[in-house]
């Protein structure tokens, strides 16, 4: 058995061409990418995998911890024998991709950080533990879920931003278990350490000192990546390219599919030569 059965994941694309990881965020899975990976397929061979603690990869009780993450992903590349790999990551996935390239710098040919800030948040944990905390699981029933999520839970959250698009996103993590009940399909201690663990420190030296070619983009309606800090980032890593796309949020890959593919292939089409 190789480290990568751990994980539900899908391998597509060109196998001549360079290597595309992407990380989804926190209660993600590889079916937040299904969108934007077959702009890639063509030029890359991409991986997709749902995280530990997530969709259908194995969910331990413990090691939430960035670090954990991204030890996961170095054994995983070990598996596949890929060397180098463009990482582009999302929220948590940004995270863990700004940890595998402090840890592994060797094996990133460039990073991409999706709305995601290295500053620590104790509010953004207490939040999100709330969102999780208003969700009465287990459901009896499929309709018990679809109205719960349509009509009660927008009123519940209604303190966190687009509430409507939270709901939907958190009931799209709602499946039918063995035991004839609907609960949440990733592990829910897993997504708690995982927050606790990935925002209690600041991470601006791990992100000052990164020396590939990264490309930080944030959603122009984004609450959890501030202008202040997206610009702070730009300022702390000043070879880091910055974009700003209109029209969305936290979800920009979601909210702005094509323009997010452009962003992204316009940034790996400037990469020099000598790193690409």
């Amino acid at each position: 058995m190789s480290y990568l059965d751990n994980f539900h994941h899908q391998i597509t694309g060109n196998p001549d061409g360079h290597k595309l990881v992407f990380l989804h965020g926190l209660m993600g899975s590889l079916a937040n990418w299904r969108r934007i990976v077959p702009a890639f397929e063509a030029d890359h061979e991409v991986l997709v995998f749902d995280q530990r603690g997530h969709g259908r990869s194995f969910k331990p009780t413990k090691g939430y911890h960035p670090r954990d993450y991204a030890q996961d992903l170095q054994k995983i590349l070990d598996d596949l024998g890929w060397q180098r790999v463009v990482l582009v990551g999302h929220s948590m996935g940004g995270r863990n991709a700004l940890e595998f390239s402090s840890y592994f710098a060797q094996r990133v040919m460039a990073l991409v950080l999706e709305d995601i800030a290295p500053e620590a948040s104790s509010q953004s944990v207490a939040n999100i533990e709330r969102l999780l905390d208003l969700v009465p699981t287990p459901f009896s029933t499929r309709e018990q879920v679809r109205d719960f999520f349509a009509q009660e839970y927008p009123d519940r959250i209604a303190f966190y931003p687009r509430a409507q698009v939270v709901a939907r996103f958190l009931a799209s993590n709602i499946e039918l278990k063995d035991n004839g009940f609907y609960d949440w399909r990733f592990a829910k201690t897993a997504i708690l350490q995982s927050l606790r663990e990935g925002r209690k420190e600041d991470r601006w030296d791990n992100l000052r000192n990164l020396k590939m070619p990264v490309l930080i983009v944030r959603g122009a309606q984004s609450s959890d990546l501030t202008h202040e800090t997206y610009k702070k980032m730009l300022t702390v890593l000043p070879t880091a390219c910055g974009v700003e796309i209109p029209d969305s949020g936290h979800w920009v890959h979601f909210d702005q599919p094509e323009v997010f593919i452009q962003t992204l292939k316009d940034f790996l089409t400037c990469l020099p030569s000598s790193v690409y």
